[in-house]
């Protein structure tokens, strides 16, 4: 009898034994000590910001696109005065990879925007947009964009990572999160050969989805920083786009929700993702649901103790009242304050511009001065 106690405490000694080893295991890679690169990363997240994007180089469909210089002293001394810390600058470098078009061409375009945020004290981040990676393509695709990632690397090697920033691939469409982290484990691991300081942002597939970021694992690198976009409640932030289809076909979405203002739904709208999203507006268009869907992936960061950044939230202007526009800008990014979440704004000068007009103070509504928090020294 006492040997079958003896066998059964042995027993029972070895499951608690290898409970707390995987216990153990489990809290080094949730809350692992953070390394010197990783709180620099987290450093260099802060200081991203209140940015916006200009997506001048993105605009596939503007034939001048390469024929103009969108930012000039003028736009720096702007984004200065308005109180912007950050530039993100997306590229479509596939799309010019595919019409032949030299990447020098393109580079000469860059160099000035680098040029002026070092004269202005303002960070970059450059953006690889655009890119055609998917499911079926991905063992084709993703040289690719090591090779073109590559060139920017050792094109800007020399400039700060205090400064400049690489973000490696915008909006993974919706593949298999696996085959994306895959990729992207192939394109920091290339990258590192030839930059082992600079800090990558990278978010999830799904279009940088806060959900597919909250189901993932971090990577194995320390020096990266996490992206999510944010565009909700996607029924006012793009209501009328005709890109995204019958689902946002119901225009004079006001925010917040008022029963009052709300419009009827737009018949083609029925049987679309739009027609769910209608129906729970009313509990969807409010602050209080922005911050709890944003605490989803900012509970996923704080698990595995990594630094996460909004590197894209606005709202489409054409068919969008102004007020309804600055009480959603400025929801959003006291959103991301309260959950200390760096933010950056989409966009500039086109179609979910916040100035009415070409970027100038005066063609910045009252309104959208007090959204963004911009203080007149006058």
């Amino acid at each position: 009898m006492n040997k079958i106690i003896q066998n059964i405490t042995q027993a029972v000694c070895l499951v608690i034994a290898m409970l707390v080893i995987i216990v153990h295991s489990t809290i080094a890679k949730n809350n692992p000590n953070p390394s010197a690169q990783r709180l620099l990363a987290f450093k260099r997240a802060k200081s991203l910001d209140n940015g916006i994007s200009v997506s001048w180089l993105e605009q596939t469909w503007n034939k001048d696109m390469l024929n103009q210089d969108k930012l000039t002293k003028t736009d720096f001394e702007l984004l200065k005065t308005l109180g912007f810390k950050s530039l993100r600058l997306p590229v479509a470098f596939s799309f010019f990879e595919a019409k032949n078009i030299p990447l020098e061409n393109v580079f000469n375009h860059i160099d000035k925007v680098v040029k002026l945020c070092h004269l202005y004290g303002i960070k970059l981040i450059i953006d690889y947009h655009y890119g055609e990676l998917n499911d079926n393509n991905y063992l084709t695709q993703t040289p690719r964009i090591i090779n073109v990632w590559l060139t920017v690397a050792k094109r800007y090697i020399k400039q700060s990572p205090d400064d400049v920033f690489f973000e490696l691939y915008n909006e993974p469409p919706h593949m298999s999160p696996q085959i994306w982290k895959d990729a992207a484990y192939n394109i920091v691991t290339a990258l590192r050969k030839v930059d082992k300081k600079r800090t990558f942002i990278v978010g999830a597939s799904n279009f940088n989805s806060i959900y597919e970021l909250s189901r993932t694992e971090r990577m194995a690198d320390e020096n990266i920083i996490y992206t999510v976009h944010f565009y909700e409640p996607f029924l006012f932030t793009h209501q009328g786009a005709n890109w995204v289809g019958d689902q946002v076909a119901t225009t004079g979405v006001p925010f917040p929700y008022s029963a009052e203002k709300f419009p009827t739904m737009n018949p083609k709208t029925k049987g679309t993702w739009g027609e769910t999203n209608y129906y729970q507006y009313r509990t969807d268009g409010n602050e209080q649901s922005m911050v709890d869907k944003l605490a989803i992936v900012k509970r996923w960061a704080e698990k595995y103790d990594v630094p996460l950044i909004c590197t894209e939230y606005g709202s489409y202007k054409r068919y969008t009242d102004q007020d309804s526009r600055c009480h959603y800008i400025k929801a959003i990014r006291r959103s991301l304050k309260k959950l200390n979440i760096p933010g950056i704004m989409w966009e500039y000068d086109s179609d979910f511009s916040i100035f009415n007009g070409k970027p100038a103070l005066v063609n910045l509504p009252d309104c959208m001065k007090d959204a963004i928090g911009y203080i007149s020294k006058n």
